[in-house]
């Protein structure tokens, strides 16, 4: 990347091979410096978690909390302890989607064990599910509203808990297709965003909507979501296509009139939102690249201008304004201009990039297949 950098790998025996678990013993540190053309200094550094997926990464001061397909890592980066919660102590589910905090407790959204709160004090758990409101037990984003309120993103359409009162079942509302009259185009719902005027944007499999004063809007890929098959389907090299395997996907597709494409491609599908400083709208979507949406129109990004993949899986913007990009063949960093790539070569852990998060530091935290990197310097 025309740049000087270290890559410091951690791992031992353990915590960098054995699936479910993860060593309480403090790693062991190995350091390899690598040098090209020097502009600045940067470093990776590795956190192995064994065979799990990292979907989704918080940072909490000194404490990064590491949302994994084998449940939650709680680690410190200053005294460089952990610790993992699963169904052994507490979790109803060990797949977990999203981690953040609301009203000071760690929130855990899982993949059929409903939401989880955790109250780091008293180090207990408390669980909603279907039977407290819930929309469906798998979840997949939860967002706390400058008003109070907080939305549940899940695979049976989304959820408004009024006030937050999460407690309270009659302030449980539940959003989708059918009741909406398809205000919400799709009750698969993977993401959610405040906007700049207090509305809600989702991320769901049929294009992305928006909540604003009691009222529906969405847009998908007619509209200008993604962009058109003859643009990327050369450049379509990642293989997961969920309809193969799924007969949800597969009819989704159908209605879609995608069904005559045999490769990864939905660009209604999203997968990753952000609202940026400016209120514009990204969407990351399933091999139609990523598309900026400023309330009216649309701009869509490709491998074509310089994105590493049209497969994006992770969105999010740092204190000066530039967006980090996760895509199914590694990291981008887009000013604004232009794209610069960052790859498993460069010190990634791997080159599928599913979640990210900026601490105090300003250090990055990436999540892939089997591991988290830490980034400083960028």
């Amino acid at each position: 990347m025309g740049s000087k950098h270290e890559q410091t790998v951690i791992a031992s025996g353990s915590n960098s091979t054995q699936a479910g678990t993860v060593s309480s013993a403090k790693p062991t540190h190995t350091e390899k410096a690598q040098t090209s053309a020097a502009h600045h200094p940067f470093k990776f550094t590795h956190f192995r978690v064994g065979n799990r997926n990292v979907k989704s990464i918080f940072a909490d001061g000194d404490e990064i909390w590491i949302g994994t397909s084998g449940g939650v890592i709680r680690y410190n980066k200053r005294t460089d302890k952990h610790k993992m919660y699963d169904v052994t102590n507490g979790l109803l589910s060990n797949g977990v989607f999203h981690v953040s905090k609301m009203d000071g407790k760690i929130v855990v959204g899982t993949y059929g064990g409903g939401m989880s709160l955790f109250d780091e004090k008293k180090e207990t758990w408390e669980t909603f599910n279907i039977p407290d409101g819930l929309g469906d037990a798998f979840v997949y984003d939860v967002l706390k509203m400058s008003n109070g309120d907080v939305w549940i993103a899940t695979w049976s359409g989304a959820n408004r808990v009024r006030k937050g009162e999460l407690k309270n079942k009659k302030q449980w509302d539940l959003y989708t297709v059918e009741n909406t009259r398809g205000g919400l185009p799709n009750d698969w719902v993977y993401g959610l965003a405040e906007g700049k005027h207090g509305e809600v944007w989702m991320a769901t499999e049929g294009g992305l909507a928006r909540y604003k004063d009691g009222k529906w809007s969405h847009w998908a890929h007619a509209d200008g979501l993604g962009a058109d098959f003859d643009k990327v389907k050369a450049d379509i090299k990642f293989k997961n296509d969920p309809s193969k395997v799924s007969s949800h996907h597969a009819r989704q597709k159908v209605e879609q009139g995608l069904q005559n494409i045999n490769i990864a491609y939905n660009p209604n599908y999203i997968v990753a939102l952000l609202v940026d400083h400016d209120g514009n709208v990204w969407c990351g979507t399933w091999g139609g690249g990523l598309s900026k949406f400023n309330g009216k129109t649309w701009k869509v990004y490709t491998v074509k201008d310089g994105l590493p993949a049209d497969h994006i899986f992770m969105l999010d913007q740092d204190k000066s304004g530039r967006i980090w990009i996760g895509t199914s063949d590694g990291l981008s960093l887009f000013d604004g201009k232009q794209f610069k790539n960052y790859s498993v070569a460069d010190g990634l852990f791997s080159k599928n990039v599913f979640s990210m998060d900026i601490d105090n530091d300003g250090e990055s935290w990436v999540g892939s297949f089997g591991g988290v990197t830490r980034i400083k310097g960028l």
